[in-house]
C-alpha cells in the first residue's frame, strides 16, 4: 500500500518547523495573531497578523531562533481538548476561534478539509500551543537545524477571501540533510534565471505591467520582431 502523505517523514518534519516557525514569530512579536500553517509540496508555510510588515532582517532572527528552539529538544504533545478548554486556550487568537467554530459547526479540521467527526486536537511543544491534527515528529530535535531556510513574505487574505483581513504569509522549505537544502536551493536559483519575466525584461525583449492587467505582455521592438520571425518561420513550414 503506498505511504499516505501524513504518513511521510519530511511531511512530519515540514509541519513541525511550521510550528517552530510560529512559536519564533510570536516570540518576536507577543501581540501577533496567528492562522494556519501546513505543510506543502517542498516545504511549509504559515500565515500572521502581525504589526508591521516583515523585513529580511525579521526572517533571519526568526531562522536563527527557530534552530535554538530545535536544539532545545521539544516533544510533540497531542491532545484532544473540549470545545470550552479551546475557547479559553486561544481566546486572544480571533482566527483559531473561527476555526473552532467550524469544525464544530461545519465538520472540517484547521484547513478546512472534511473529517469524519469534529475533533478539536492540540499539539504542544515547548510554551507553545496550537490547534492541529498533526502528525509531528516526536521531538524538535529529529528537525535537522541546518536544513532549514526561511525563503519569502507575501501577502494572502484570510481564508483566500480578499474582503477579509490580508495576512502576511511566511514561507519556508525543511530537508532531512543540509545536502538536500542546498541542492533545493540551487534549483530555486537555476529556475530563476530562466523565469521569462526576468528573461523578457533583462534581454529587452517585453515587459508586463500591472496598470495594464496582469500577463499581458507588452512587446518592445526587439521582442516584436523575434515574435515576427517566429511566426513567419511557423507558417512557411505548415
Amino acid at each position: 500500500m503506498a505511504e499516505r502523505q501524513e504518513d511521510d517523514r519530511l511531511y512530519r518534519i515540514r509541519h513541525s518547523a511550521a510550528h517552530v516557525m510560529a512559536q519564533a514569530v510570536l516570540e518576536k512579536f507577543p501581540e501577533g495573531k496567528i492562522a494556519i500553517g501546513p505543510p506543502i509540496e517542498d516545504g511549509f508555510y504559515y500565515d500572521f497578523d502581525l504589526p508591521r510588515p516583515l523585513t529580511p532582517e525579521d526572517l533571519e532572527e526568526i531562522e536563527a531562533r527557530m534552530r535554538e528552539i530545535i536544539t532545545e529538544g521539544h516533544d510533540f504533545e497531542y491532545q484532544v481538548i473540549s470545545p470550552d478548554e479551546a475557547r479559553e486556550l486561544f481566546a486572544d487568537q480571533p482566527y483559531k476561534l473561527e476555526l473552532i467554530d467550524d469544525i464544530l459547526s461545519r465538520g472540517t479540521d484547521e484547513y478546512g478539509e472534511k473529517t469524519d467527526e469534529p475533533v478539536l486536537s492540540i499539539y504542544r511543544h515547548g510554551p507553545f500551543v496550537d490547534l492541529c491534527r498533526g502528525p509531528h515528529v516526536r521531538n524538535t530535535q529529529e528537525i535537522n537545524p541546518d536544513a532549514v531556510k526561511l525563503l519569502s513574505v507575501a501577502g494572502a487574505y484570510w481564508r483566500g477571501d480578499e474582503n477579509r483581513p490580508m495576512l502576511q504569509r511566511i514561507y519556508g522549505t525543511a530537508w532531512q540533510t543540509a545536502q538536500e537544502l542546498e541542492e533545493y536551493l540551487w534549483r530555486l536559483e537555476e529556475a530563476k534565471k530562466r523565469d521569462h519575466r526576468r528573461l523578457g525584461r533583462e534581454l529587452d525583449l517585453f515587459s508586463v505591467s500591472d496598470e495594464v492587467g496582469p500577463g499581458l505582455i507588452l512587446w518592445h521592438p526587439k521582442g516584436g520582431l523575434v515574435r515576427h520571425l517566429i511566426e513567419s518561420s511557423a507558417r512557411r513550414s505548415t
